[in-house]
């Protein structure tokens, strides 16, 4: 009996809400190149350093915690380390990486192949009890938002609020952002530019 064959077209099945598909031999690649033993990042993130191994060795999977703090350490954002699709420019809509951070009232689709490049793009989906979901960079970036659907606030430094409804966007500098929190009763959804990368 002949077996059925796939359909030529046929797309992989959609990842599943934070399958990040971390990369371990990239964070061994990154952990070298910032010339630290596994004792040393092991020290400064918390973690034991036969964790980071397996890690490393795609010998078991971290916690979105524990990838913070390793992201953290090595200055890069937490979508660095994740499995890209070769060299394809082209991100399919059911393919995009994706992270829901705790407790489930953000998750983040990554726009772009990888974060190893100058330049970040991601829609985001925020629910108003997530609260203040800005992330300060560690260094100057510029960043451009616009707003999909529902309501985002804005705050600037200074204190300076700006309240963006459906269709309007915001440019900033990563050194003034202080807030971003949906408003209203409805989750905000909208798409973020920023470079370099931060998240």
């Amino acid at each position: 009996m002949e077996k059925a064959r796939p359909a030529r077209n046929a797309r992989p099945a959609r990842r599943p809400p934070n399958a990040l598909g971390v990369a371990g031999a990239r964070i061994r690649e990154r952990r070298r190149e910032c010339r630290l033993s596994l004792q040393e990042l092991a020290s400064r993130t918390g973690l034991t350093p036969s964790f980071i191994s397996l890690i490393e060795r795609d010998l078991n999977r971290p916690s979105l915690e524990s990838l913070r703090r390793i992201a953290e350490e090595l200055e890069v954002p937490l979508f660095y380390f994740a499995e890209t699709n070769g060299e394809d420019p082209v991100v399919r809509r059911d393919q995009r990486i994706q992270i829901t951070f705790p407790p489930g009232n953000l998750t983040c689709e990554l726009l772009v192949p990888d974060l190893r490049h100058r330049m970040e793009m991601f829609i985001a989906h925020a629910h108003p009890s997530a609260g203040n979901i800005a992330r300060a960079p560690k260094h100057d970036s510029e960043e451009c938002i616009y707003v999909m659907e529902g309501r985002l606030r804005v705050r600037l430094q200074g204190g300076t609020d700006y309240v963006l409804n459906k269709g309007d966007s915001i440019y900033f500098h990563g050194s003034s952002l202080q807030e971003i929190c949906a408003q209203g009763r409805r989750r905000a959804t909208f798409i973020s530019v920023i470079t370099p990368p931060v998240l």
